[in-house]
């Protein structure tokens, strides 16, 4: 198909210089695809080369501890990601000698690898004739083909059908497994975006069934959203001369074993909380003078908290009785902690 090298010459010309393109090391790809799964490009970069700078290697990321490289990821939210790539590394490291392995199915079996995932480093790294998809393949690909498919699982099968059918067996030239999967997911990112694509601008305008048939607007259909949850939280601020005190949060559950200022949240109208339930919520006196208010969000819960300043003391579950892990960390040591995204906001309004 003409498509396959005319989209990789476009490719060729237009791609953005990103750091993970300047490499193959199949490590640096992995770390690249795992941030940018659910985040900005804009967003990665910054993290991308503090986190390879401190773990610039399978065996460095598997001999670190978990709170660690949690640390490395605090701001990038979604952690089970970060979670997932220790776990991986440890594989990696014990199973395979420290390489990431080139197998597919071995990859496959790694913690946190998807399909996605093992077809993007195998064949921008190694040049494998492995397929990916994802939301940015997924819209050049209905608006292209012209496929008007609900969302869901026979949706995905045509896309990967196709996907496969479409890779390239063997590299030449510009035409490779990898930069053709990069190209559609530049075209996705940077032309046939979700709103307003510059059709003007696409390598592939004359043979999109979308764009002849009047239909961008329409293609891919929207998933279903889930209604916003609005939450309350009321955020704590104690110091002591030049340290906050902070709370761990449990083994468990969201945000998993990171540090948080105490944070306890406003039961709605039916007594219901859904980001801190009571086994997590804190027993704590807030002082009279609010500092600030931010917003945040998770997942489809939008987060409204106000800062306060507290009065230090013990910090126990308001549910149990508990003593909560807590500690007094020196304003210094907050950006190299595992905090939570709202816990860094609040503070960057408190001092």
């Amino acid at each position: 198909m003409q498509l396959v090298p005319q989209l990789c010459a476009w490719f060729a010309r237009h791609r953005r210089d990103l750091p993970w393109r300047r490499t193959r090391d199949p490590y640096a790809i992995w770390i690249s695809e795992a941030m940018l799964q659910q985040t900005r490009v804009e967003a990665v970069v910054p993290y991308y080369e503090r986190f390879l700078a401190r773990f610039p290697t399978v065996r460095a990321l598997a001999e670190a501890s978990v709170d660690d490289v949690v640390a490395a990821w605090s701001g990038l939210g979604y952690y089970r990601r970060a979670r997932a790539l220790h776990a991986a590394a440890n594989e990696i490291a014990e199973q395979h000698g420290g390489e990431l392995p080139r197998d597919r199915d071995a990859f496959l079996a790694l913690p946190g690898v998807g399909p996605y995932t093992a077809g993007a480093v195998l064949s921008i790294a190694h040049g494998a004739s492995e397929p990916v998809v994802d939301g940015n393949v997924a819209r050049v690909f209905s608006r292209l083909f012209g496929y008007d498919d609900e969302p869901g699982g026979p949706l995905q099968r045509k896309l990967w059908s196709k996907a496969r059918e479409l890779v390239p067996a063997r590299s030449s030239g510009d035409v490779s497994p990898g930069a053709w999967n990069q190209a559609l997911m530049e075209l996705g990112a940077r032309v046939c975006t979700p709103r307003s694509p510059n059709c003007a601008a696409c390598p592939l305008a004359s043979e999109c069934v979308a764009r002849r048939e009047g239909k961008t607007a329409e293609l891919p259909r929207p998933a279903k959203r889930r209604a916003p949850i609005d939450v309350r939280v009321e955020v704590l601020v104690a110091e002591r001369g030049p340290d906050v005190l902070l709370v761990r949060r449990p083994a468990t559950g969201r945000m998993a074993r990171m540090w948080e200022l105490p944070t306890r949240e406003v039961p709605d109208e039916d007594g219901r909380t859904y980001l801190w339930p009571s086994r997590h919520a804190v027993a704590f006196r807030a002082g009279e003078h609010e500092l600030h208010a931010v917003s945040h969000a998770i997942t489809h819960h939008r987060i409204r908290a106000t800062v306060h300043a507290a009065t230090a003391g013990k910090v126990r579950s308001r549910a149990t009785g508990a003593a909560l892990e807590t500690r007094w960390a020196h304003r210094d040591e907050l950006d190299e902690l595992g905090l939570t995204g709202l816990s860094r906001k609040a503070l960057r309004g408190a001092f």
